[in-house]
This record gives structure tokens, C-alpha cells and sequence, in this order.
């Protein structure tokens, strides 16, 4: 079988899965900041789209050099909100070769929970994925397949870009960010009523693997050391409280944070403690199995 591989056009990063059926033979991730604006204009910048464009250019060549039989990239929440989204696919599928796939937020989830789960023992279920990304999280209920799902519109950036001004952030911004997470965390609770009842809450996404990789203290990125680490919820409250009292500038001397994330890293955090407390988690399960794997089954299926 030919190698398939998966793009994922997200709100902060832009990330490729090349797989080959037995295992993942590379993966390329970029912080792009595509969401950049979208909250305040509802249009994608030019320099967010050339940032991605030239990260294509990079994907292009890596699919190319492994020979590559089937590409499928999906855009998802920068995009659901940007009123020129077709010209952005346009300038991606000049470059790609393959136009972008316009997901929608419970397709997002769907996707998440086909990559998180895969690859987990379903007596450890039921579980309840979290998909904290940029501009949207995702929630999805289920054992063997998902028997619930709800998208909701925070993300890092959409909460960085509306209710953070200051550096170190002020107690009332946080305040914000906590209380508008809490306010959607009660959708959560209506249209999910099992999820209060998930035997394995499950993290996805760069917050939850930075905050794992922070409570480490990884020097240098390790994906077999953050893959399946189990997050307590104590280690989480820690680390929260270490990232949000910090400026930007002693922010990013933390092992484990990316300097490219340190300025969403406090909002994204904001929703991790707040899922914890809402639901009463004791630990996160973190997962780097995510959305691109399950872009790339559904590709292996196909």
C-alpha cells in the first residue's frame, strides 16, 4: 500500500501525518496562526495565509519525496468563521495540489475521537475527548464509536485575542477566560449527559501536550514521552498557576513551551483547569494521537 498522508489546517498550527499503513513514517507540525484576526475582522490575514502557504511548500516536498498515493487536508475552525475562506483554499491547492475539505465542528470531533481512541483498551471507556484547539474545542462521548459530540467556539486564540490585553494577564482577564469557558462547558453537560459518567477523560492538542510537557519538564520535544502520560489534575492547577503569573518574557524559559505558543499558552490553559474543575477529572490521559490519525485511517479505509 502506498503511503497516504494528512494535512490539518488549524486555527494556531499546521500540521502533516504521512502514514504508511504499518506505522507514521513522518509528521511536521508549524505554528502558523491562521486564526490570527478572524474574531475581530471574520477575514483570514494575508500574512496568516502566506505563513501556511509557505508551510504547504514544505509539505508539499515531503509528500512528494515518499511518493504518496492519497492526500486529504480539512481546514476547521479559523476557516468555519473567515468570509474568504475559498480564496484561501485556493492559494493551499496552488501549492498542495489537493483544495482543503471545510469541516465542520462535530466532523472535527468525530475525526478526533477516531484517532484519540484508536489505539486505547475499550474497557477504559467510556471516554470523554477534549479537542482544545485554536479557535474551537471539541468534545466527543463514546466507547467504541461516538455516541455524542458538541463543538464549541473557544479556543487559545479566540480567548487570547478577546479577553487578554496584558502581560502578565490581570486577574480579572483570567476571571474571563474561566467564566466564559464554564458558560460552554454547560452545553457540554446538556448535549453530553453522559459526560459526567467518562471512566477516561482524554486531552488532544498542542495546551494539553505542552502542559504535559511543561509538568515534565522536556527539554526537547519527545512524543513517546508525552504520548498516554497521565496528567493529574493537581500537575495541571500547578502549571496553570506557573504559566498565567508569568510575563511572556520569563514565560517561554519553561522546558517543554514552545516560545511560538507562550502567547496562547494562558488562555488554552484556562479551558484545560476549567474542564477539570467543571467535570471533577482527577487526570487527563494526554493523547498525540489525534484529528491527522484519524484522517489518515479514514484514508487507509478508503
Amino acid at each position: 500500500m502506498r503511503a497516504v498522508a494528512a494535512i490539518d489546517l488549524g486555527t494556531n498550527s499546521s500540521r502533516l501525518l504521512i502514514h504508511n499503513g504499518d506505522r507514521a513514517i513522518e509528521r511536521l507540525m508549524t505554528i502558523t496562526r491562521l486564526g490570527e484576526g478572524v474574531e475581530a475582522t471574520g477575514q483570514l490575514a494575508d500574512e496568516a495565509i502566506e505563513r501556511v502557504v509557505a508551510a504547504m511548500s514544505e509539505f508539499r516536498e515531503a509528500i512528494e519525496r515518499h511518493e504518496v498515493g492519497l492526500v486529504r487536508a480539512v481546514a476547521t475552525s479559523a476557516c468555519r468563521d473567515a468570509s474568504n475562506r475559498e480564496q484561501f483554499f485556493d492559494s493551499v491547492e496552488a501549492v498542495l495540489g489537493v483544495r482543503p475539505e471545510m469541516l465542520s465542528g462535530l466532523e472535527e470531533g468525530r475525526l478526533s475521537f477516531s484517532g484519540a481512541t484508536a489505539d486505547l483498551d475499550a474497557t477504559a471507556g467510556p471516554f470523554l475527548i477534549a479537542d482544545i484547539g485554536g479557535g474551537s474545542t471539541e468534545f466527543v462521548y463514546g466507547t467504541i464509536e461516538v455516541e455524542a459530540a458538541v463543538s464549541l467556539d473557544i479556543g487559545c486564540v479566540r480567548l487570547t485575542e478577546s479577553y487578554i490585553e496584558n502581560d502578565p494577564p490581570r486577574p480579572e482577564e483570567l476571571v474571563a477566560c474561566l467564566s466564559i469557558t464554564e458558560a460552554h462547558l454547560d452545553d457540554v453537560a446538556r448535549a453530553i449527559p453522559g459526560s459526567f459518567e467518562a471512566r477516561t477523560f482524554v486531552g488532544l492538542a498542542g495546551t494539553v501536550t505542552t502542559a504535559a510537557a511543561v509538568e515534565i519538564g522536556l527539554a526537547e520535544y519527545d512524543r513517546d514521552r508525552i504520548h498516554h502520560y497521565r496528567l493529574s489534575k493537581a500537575a495541571i492547577e500547578d502549571v496553570y498557576r506557573t504559566l498565567v503569573t508569568e510575563s511572556y518574557a520569563d514565560r517561554i524559559h519553561n522546558p517543554g513551551l514552545e516560545e511560538a505558543r507562550a502567547d496562547v499558552i494562558v488562555a488554552g490553559m484556562c479551558i484545560l483547569v476549567q474542564i477539570m474543575r467543571f467535570f471533577g477529572f482527577e487526570e487527563c490521559l494526554v493523547s498525540e494521537s489525534d484529528i491527522l490519525d484519524g484522517i489518515a485511517s479514514s484514508l487507509l479505509d478508503s
